[in-house]
């Protein structure tokens, strides 16, 4: 097994000098590229995955000073060494002003090479974990806001499992925050330097999915112009989140299932096997034991996943929490939108507690953004959708009356919930003439969770049965 490699792209115009360099460097288990001008070496820049560049200064065409600051519009980040058979003073310094981290004369010693690459991959990296670290600063995990039962219960797991090496599987429907407890795991854990790397399997087509895990060699399939490192090599040394992995094809749930056994993939396209230390964590909002059953997912794979389930509370279930969270999305989304912030009249709050949020929190935060953009000074009754809890004027009459659920019958309260939610759908769906863009917007959901829900439910335009098409135009 080897281990993931660095990428070093040397750029001269003398083919002893390149071969020379390629010996010392793939002799150090590092991945070697060769351009013998300017013009190739910005070619494979823009077309291969390099973590440091070896230049020579003079070049034929465009020399290596020119190249040097090409390459770092390119990519700002790519740490650059320059080489020069002249060693002018000058030409040094001026490297140095474009950005060059070091220098080494020609003949090249192997010694000298190997301390230079090496000092330069761990610069790349350091200021990687820096930029990873001000990104955590700057982000707020407001679905990890709450002091409901279900969130302190949540917050005391994600502290016991976080510090582990024990793998997390992540249950809850869409919008619950499933994603940002993956990222608290990681902010948490032995591996919060290094990078946190998201796939979202339902996002990516099922012939990609491999491609996109364990990457693909120039030529291993139609399309695959360049050769590409997949993200569990992008990973290496912190943490892979699968989101929505029970939507993942058979054939790449094998070689998943191998990743976690070996740890090592193998690129499409490619024979040889290459080492990664990454600790996974998935999410999924469907069950993975039913799917097991019915033969779509992999019962190995599942067992090798939940070792640690942690179960993302819907919003419904703790509506206590909605006035702190309110609050919070209010003071985003008037930041985000470089507004100022906003008072909040009396019984905003109190109606937005009052609904179920089929979406949860990410409706929510949605419906406060909303409300934020397109209310005056003041948020007001006014500016919350028609369909978010009653109004001020009609809760006494609501309270009065109660709402006749006689109908219903005597059945368990997870069942009444489910039979509400149906028929409460299905008639913003009639309303909308089975629209469903437009029904969703009356529901303050996403489409495509509207279409799931449709299916789930089996609703139709008689209400009953297998669902119909619906027209969406």
């Amino acid at each position: 097994m080897e281990p993931t490699q660095s990428t070093i792209l040397v750029v001269d115009d003398e083919k002893n000098i390149r071969l020379a360099l390629r010996r010392t460097l793939e002799g150090a288990g590092y991945g070697v590229l060769e351009a013998e001008s300017a013009e190739q070496a910005l070619e494979t820049l823009q077309a291969e995955p390099v973590d440091v560049g070896i230049f020579d200064i003079r070049l034929p065409g465009m020399d290596g000073l020119t190249l040097l600051a090409r390459a770092r519009e390119l990519l700002r980040d790519l740490p650059v060494i320059v080489v020069s058979g002249h060693a002018e003073t000058d030409d040094v310094v001026e490297a140095i002003k474009r950005g060059a981290i070091d220098f080494f004369p020609k003949p090249v010693d192997r010694d000298r090479v190997l301390v230079s690459v090496s000092n330069a991959l761990a610069r790349r990296a350091l200021e990687e974990r820096v930029q990873t670290l001000a990104s955590k600063e700057r982000r707020f995990s407001d679905d990890m806001l709450g002091e409901s039962e279900a969130m302190r219960r949540l917050r005391e797991e994600i502290a016991k499992v976080a510090p582990t090496s024990g793998r997390v599987l992540i249950l809850g429907e869409s919008g619950s925050g499933k994603e940002l407890i993956a990222e608290e795991v990681h902010r948490l854990s032995r591996r919060a330097d290094g990078p946190f790397v998201k796939v979202n399997c339902a996002a990516i087509p099922s012939e990609l999915i491999e491609s996109e895990l364990f990457g693909h060699e120039k030529g291993s399939f139609s399309g695959a112009a360049n050769r590409r490192r997949g993200q569990f090599e992008v990973a290496h040394g912190g943490t892979l989140f699968l989101d929505e992995i029970g939507d993942m094809s058979l054939s790449a749930q094998a070689k998943v299932l191998r990743a976690l056994q070996v740890g090592e993939i193998t690129r499409v396209g490619s024979e040889k096997a290459i080492g990664v230390d990454v600790r996974v964590i998935a999410a999924t909002n469907k069950d993975l034991e039913a799917e097991v059953k019915e033969g779509t997912f992999r019962e190995d794979l599942f067992f090798r996943l939940n070792v640690v389930p942690l179960q993302s509370p819907p919003l419904r279930d703790r509506l206590q929490d909605v006035p702190i969270l309110a609050e919070r999305f209010f003071l985003l989304a008037a930041r985000e939108n470089g507004l100022r912030p906003k008072l909040v009249a009396p019984g905003v709050v109190e109606r937005l507690a009052q609904y179920r949020w089929p979406g949860n929190v990410r409706e929510l935060r949605n419906v406060c953004e909303r409300m934020v953009i397109m209310s005056g000074d003041r948020i007001t009754e006014k500016d919350v959708p028609e369909y978010v809890g009653p109004r001020a004027a009609a809760a006494p009459a609501a309270a009065a009356g109660g709402a006749d659920l006689s109908r219903y019958g005597e059945v368990p309260l997870r069942e009444l919930r489910e039979l509400v939610e149906r028929d409460y759908i299905l008639k913003k769906l009639e309303e909308q003439d089975w629209n469903v863009t437009q029904a969703a917007q009356a529901l303050g959901v996403e489409r495509t969770n509207l279409h799931k829900k449709i299916k789930q439910l089996g609703l139709s335009r008689a209400g009953r049965g297998a669902p119909a098409e619906a027209d969406d135009s």
